[in-house]
């Protein structure tokens, strides 16, 4: 673990694996809610996480790096259930990157359970993780100039369900009617790190 001083007040705290990150951080999020750390921000990032609004950085770091992040506790919130047709363009490539079917790509995908590692790229986009490592996907060679809102991907180890039409490079393989963003919505995003999510073939009991 190594802590970088990041202006005056905040640190970020790099490790060497997203489990890793999300220990840490659900660590640190402990930490606040018990009184133990007064911090503003705690935002974790695939293998970082950033604290901001610290009054003693210097010794927080020291307290890090001498000591050993214990493992994520088990995850007892809610699982967010959002619905999903298998229809995407891509599914038929993944299908075959993986060697197996279209359907048998949904049947995977639907039967995992997701945690949501970290947010970024666009308000309400969520990293989620969950498959195994054999599942990986590449991002495509040419990103899309606009892809919908809605749309269920996969690029690497990460699933994401774009929140708004906007370029990118995913895999495309559903798409949902959920709402991921709604700046009026307390929290305005549905998805947060930690959040369990599953994804539910529609016409499915």
């Amino acid at each position: 673990m190594r802590a970088l001083r990041v202006g005056d007040d905040a640190l970020l705290v790099e490790v060497s694996s997203g489990e890793e990150a999300q220990a840490l951080h659900a660590e640190l999020v402990r930490r606040r809610a018990e009184g133990s750390l007064s911090v503003r921000e705690i935002v974790p990032a695939a293998r970082t996480v950033l604290l901001d609004g610290l009054a003693d950085p210097a010794r927080l770091t020291t307290e890090l790096t001498d000591s050993e992040v214990p493992p994520a506790p088990p995850r007892a919130r809610e699982v967010i259930e959002l619905r999903v047709r298998y229809d995407g363009p891509d599914l038929a490539d993944v299908a075959a990157h993986w060697g197996v079917s279209p359907e048998e790509v949904a049947r995977v995908h639907a039967g995992t359970e997701f945690t949501v590692a970290f947010c970024g790229f666009a308000p309400g986009f969520a990293y989620l993780t969950g498959l195994p490592d054999r599942y990986d996907v590449p991002r495509r060679v040419t990103p899309r100039t606009a892809v919908p809102a809605g749309s269920v991907a996969l690029a690497g180890p990460y699933t994401g369900v774009y929140p708004r039409s906007s370029p990118g490079g995913w895999q495309l393989i559903g798409t949902t009617d959920a709402v991921l963003w709604d700046h009026t919505r307390v929290p305005a995003a549905l998805l947060s790190p930690g959040a369990r999510v599953r994804f539910v073939p529609m016409g499915a009991a």
